[in-house]
């Protein structure tokens, strides 16, 4: 196959591989993943198809719903990178929006190899807070983290 339709065709799976997990469907997601992979992220590393099924099962507890908004990809031989916008609604009914970043890793057999996700926790931490105590200290932690920044 030559370069162009293999980049075509990775682009293609990463889009749908968003598409089911917007739809929330375990099934179709795990389809897309190699028995043998690897999801890294938050400093966990995930094995296999019970590591993606940890995976999807976390990220269905804490979102209730998800939009995911491309904003860069590239591909690469089998190596697709993409920017996107995570928009989502926790079960509390408050909105979420994080900038994202993941690299995937295909095998020859079209199947992810390696899933390696990178984001805030900070993005999340403001919308979970309750009370004056917490919200203070989260927000004595954020403005910490942008001394010498802003």
């Amino acid at each position: 196959m030559d370069a162009q339709k293999l980049s075509e065709q990775i682009q293609k799976a990463a889009m749908a591989l968003d598409s089911a997990l917007e739809s929330r469907n375990t099934e179709e997601v795990l389809s897309y993943f190699a028995d043998d992979c690897e999801i890294e992220l938050l400093k966990q590393i995930l094995i296999g198809k019970e590591g993606v099924k940890k995976w999807i099962d976390w990220l269905y507890k804490n979102l209730r719903q998800i939009k995911l908004q491309p904003i860069v990809m590239m591909v690469e031989g089998n190596k697709f990178f993409e920017e996107f916008i995570v928009r989502a609604r926790l079960y509390s009914g408050i909105e979420v929006k994080s900038r994202q970043a993941e690299v995937l890793i295909y095998d020859d057999k079209g199947k992810i190899k390696s899933l390696r996700l990178y984001f805030d926790r900070l993005d999340f931490i403001e919308s979970v807070t309750k009370g004056p105590i917490s919200k203070t200290l989260v927000n004595q932690i954020i403005k910490k983290s942008l001394e010498g920044l802003a």
